[in-house]
């Protein structure tokens, strides 16, 4: 080796030593830590090691006095950089916690120290530990601030309400100190945050708007704290890793965080595992996901009471997806044969890899026992009016003043009435799409998008069947068809798969609706009736398209709550009279089609 390499090497050899962290780390020694002689060892080697850019003491448990004599020996370490101290309190009574905490604290303050990640998680903190914290978090050592955890610290609402505050006041002293503060990772998961807790820090979140990854599952937060969030996580654009497991979102929480995947384009792990998003949620999340996103490497919407519709389109969402090494939709309701069709739509995809096993499958007949159809499953919220929680914008001072309320934790139950319910428009959206429709013309796609808006004009079987609104009778006179029948099949068997049984059902449909006052309307349904049983017995479908005309129909609950356009007495009246036909279905979805039209009449 030439004396120039050495020389090029020693240096390099230098540099990274300088880089190299140095620390002390007692973790997972199980000790006792109730005075300063308990801690000596601590101590000794804080003052014996002159360069301590860390100080691990996870799983042991620290008392007041040997807090104090640490905090001391912290004074000689303004190079110190790194708080990992979870675990640290197992035992400890709540009025010990905070005086520990200030202790500690003290000593960083007093060193000087800037620190770059605080790890308290596994502490049962609470409110009360919040208060032996609040300051330290004020003050210059947090301005370098990076990475924050506390996981599991029992933080309730008002822990996470003081928290918010502590890290509000944090980013406006940091800014006026010419230190702008560059959080990056905020994780409380298992905090019991609820919707106050999760309000609160979406003010933080909106004032931060420097996070990379937000992590806070398992926190019993609904869909009026989620709101609340997803307005903050837009503010936040940078945001990589977003994980909610296991809080209740429901189809509108999902939809709300469906909206901000627009804004956050380089999410590498979405994790919204057991959220109950229901299938009208994984339509929001699909349609929100499927463009861009190519950095996403985990996608786990397990254990969402999500059917096998909502599977498939999950799966075409991300199949364009070069970097998904995880794609988790197990546990969720797709039934043996869906979890077959989902298996196999994912295996023509490039990324088929990604899919995890899907071993904790249920029916979609026991995701309905379980409540998978009802989107207010849940305990009333009574804290806020659902359509304001909804609608919140982005100013950072509402609701500054607002009071913590103990029961402000989950939805409110929507009263019964005849309504119908149905699944949201980004279902039908999604299925119409132009790649699986290739034999159809191109104008077919400006048609279904704008639907018949002129009811004067005369009526075409083409708009017809692709308008997403049902027609006058004037309209239907007006086709331009010598056999409305034949015409109607003309254009839906341009279709293919989802895309055809969804035009045969929705033509049926709009027949229906006119069947009371046109004869040749109900003729028209009764036959439309018959071929859509006939392509579901066909394609083994009958189970999936009798539940989505039972709730079409208003026959039976699904998850999110709609105003049909659709005049439903007059389209079950076409029901009635196409089941009475020899010739139609089978009698297992003729007696079901009987059962739920006779509870009507009781």
């Amino acid at each position: 080796m030439s004396n120039a390499s050495m020389s090029n090497f020693s240096f390099a050899s230098m540099a990274a030593q300088l880089n190299e962290e140095q620390g002390i780390s007692f973790q997972d020694k199980s000790e006792t830590w109730n005075n300063a002689e308990d801690v000596k060892a601590v101590v000794e080697a804080l003052n014996k090691q002159s360069t301590v850019h860390y100080l691990n003491l996870d799983g042991n448990t620290l008392g007041v006095e040997a807090a104090k004599a640490i905090g001391q020996a912290l004074h000689k370490h303004p190079e110190f950089r790194k708080a990992l101290w979870k675990n640290l309190f197992t035992r400890r009574l709540k009025d010990e916690i905070p005086l520990a905490l200030e202790h500690l604290g003290a000593g960083l303050i007093a060193a000087g120290a800037k620190l770059t990640v605080l790890d308290l998680s596994d502490n049962a903190l609470g409110p009360n530990g919040m208060t032996g914290l609040e300051k330290f978090l004020r003050s210059p050592v947090c301005y370098s601030l990076q990475e924050l955890y506390l996981n599991n610290c029992g933080l309730g609402p008002e822990g996470g309400r003081m928290l918010s505050i502590a890290l509000i006041d944090l980013h406006k002293n940091a800014k006026e100190a010419g230190t702008p503060l560059q959080l990056r990772v905020f994780v409380a998961g298992r905090n019991r945050l609820e919707n106050a807790g999760a309000k609160a820090l979406s003010k933080t979140f909106k004032v931060l708007q420097t996070l990379e990854e937000i992590t806070i599952p398992q926190n019993s937060i609904y869909h009026v704290g989620v709101a609340a969030l997803a307005s903050s996580f837009k503010q936040n654009p940078h945001l990589r890793i977003l994980n909610m497991n296991d809080n209740t979102l429901g189809v509108r929480g999902a939809a709300k965080i469906a909206e901000v995947f627009e804004h956050t384009p380089l999410l590498r792990e979405i994790n919204f595992g057991d959220c109950l998003l229901k299938t009208d949620g994984a339509y929001h999340f699909a349609e929100a996901l499927e463009q861009n996103h190519e950095q996403l490497e985990l996608l786990d919407l397990g254990f969402n009471d999500i059917n096998y519709d909502g599977g498939l389109v999950l799966v075409t969402a991300v199949q364009h997806k070069p970097k998904l090494r995880v794609f988790n939709l197990d546990g969720n309701c797709f039934g043996q044969h869906g979890s077959e069709q989902i298996v196999a739509q994912m295996a023509k995809c490039k990324n088929a890899a990604a899919l995890q096993s899907l071993d904790e499958v249920v029916s979609e007949e026991e995701g309905e026992e379980n409540g998978a159809d009802n989107d207010d499953n849940v305990t009333p919220d009574n804290s806020d009016d659902d359509e304001a929680s909804d609608d919140q914008d982005d100013d950072d001072d509402q609701d500054d003043d607002e009071e913590y309320d103990p029961n402000d934790t989950t939805e409110e139950v929507d009263e019964d009435d005849d309504e119908a319910y149905v699944t949201t428009n980004a279902y039908t959206t999604k299925l119409f799409n132009d790649s699986n429709c290739n034999k159809a013309p191109n104008n077919f796609d400006m048609t279904i998008k704008n639907g018949n808006k002129s009811p004067a004009e005369a009526c075409t079987p083409e708009k017809f069947c692709l308008s997403q609104r049902p027609c006058t009778l004037q309209q239907f006179d007006s086709l331009e068809a010598n056999n409305k029948l034949e015409a109607f099949h003309n254009i839906i068997n341009l279709f293919s798969e989802d895309n055809h049984l969804l035009l045969l059902i929705f033509t049926t449909l709009k027949c229906g609706h006119l069947a009371q006052t046109s004869p040749a309307a109900l003729e028209l349904a009764i036959s439309l009736y018959q071929a859509t049983f006939d392509y579901a017995i066909k394609t083994e479908q009958e189970s999936r398209v009798l539940d989505y005309y039972l709730i079409q129909l208003g026959l039976l609950r699904s998850e999110e709550r709609f105003k049909s356009e659709y005049n439903l007495k007059s389209c079950r009246y076409a029901l009635r009279e196409a089941i009475k036909k020899e010739s139609f279905a089978n009698d297992n979805i003729k007696n079901t089609f009987k059962t739920f039209l006779d509870q009507l009449d009781v």
